[in-house]
């Protein structure tokens, strides 16, 4: 917090509203679902890709707000799988904006000592992308900051079919395992090396979790803002922080505000709560 606050102008809304947080309570993965880009351009009578052109600021802003709090890993979702019903023009512009942001950019996730990784099937993309992806990921390997995960070309459910197919391929190999706990089948997510999401952000107001992280995300704490991607800003995400402070994270149990009132009565029944 205190290279946040050295980072943010003094006396700024993003000061003042970081001052507020509780640095030993600010989430270790947050994701984002990136959302409006279109809408953002329709509404200025723009055509649909200046809408992703403006999404890029966001993404760099955040990626910086989010190295200055110390967050252990943010997950970005910037393709689907469905993405690709979209105009083939469209899709070669979001390419295009990607290679560009990440020759731009590759310095300076370096000198923040960020760890940049995609999940989903990378393997379908144009090969020029995966080359530059490909030269993000070893650049970046080394360093020991915040891991960066970009969602492209993912959808929750495709990843929990290859997880499905993985375990059928070792099946194959080794003979078909008695039993799958959950930690085994975590293990083989996309995400496994980061953990599941404390806190998901989706911009643009609606309430949908659009295929992402369906595994991850069980006991996630999820905060809507209506703004759409291109005017997300430090200040939101630091609101969208403030907002998750405020909630009594139970996971299915008893609520930690109210333990001390309920010990007693607790060892003489069992009793279920809904979470």
């Amino acid at each position: 917090m205190k290279e946040f606050l050295e980072w943010a102008s003094p006396g700024s809304e993003e000061w003042q509203t970081a001052r507020s947080l509780d640095p030993t309570r600010l989430p270790r993965h947050i994701a984002v679902i990136m959302d409006g880009n279109g809408r953002w351009a329709k509404k200025r009578f723009l055509p649909r890709v200046a809408g992703h052109r403006a999404g890029v600021k966001p993404v760099r802003e955040i990626i910086e707000a989010c190295c200055r709090l110390d967050i252990e890993t943010l997950t970005l979702y910037a393709f689907s799988v469905e993405n690709w019903k979209r105009p083939h023009s469209e899709i070669e512009t979001l390419w295009k904006l990607l290679r560009q942001y990440l020759r731009a950019e590759l310095p300076e996730l370096k000198a923040n000592g960020v760890r940049f990784q995609t999940i989903g099937r990378i393997e379908a993309l144009p090969q020029e992308v995966r080359d530059d992806i490909d030269n993000a990921i070893v650049e970046t390997a080394a360093n020991t900051g915040m891991r960066l995960n970009v969602a492209l070309n993912y959808s929750g459910r495709s990843e929990l079919v290859d997880v499905v197919n993985d375990l059928l391929r070792r099946a194959g190999k080794h003979g078909a395992p008695q039993r799958i706990n959950e930690r085994e089948l975590g293990d083989l997510l996309y995400t496994a090396d980061s953990g599941d999401p404390d806190l998901l952000i989706r911009t643009s107001g609606e309430f949908r979790i659009s295929n992402f992280l369906l595994w991850q995300i069980a006991y996630c704490e999820i905060w809507v803002t209506d703004r759409y991607w291109p005017d997300f800003r430090t200040v939101d995400l630091l609101e969208a922080l403030l907002d998750y402070q405020s909630r009594d994270r139970r996971y299915g149990g008893l609520s930690n505000r109210s333990s001390s009132t309920t010990k007693e009565a607790a060892k003489d029944e069992v009793v279920v709560v809904n979470d």
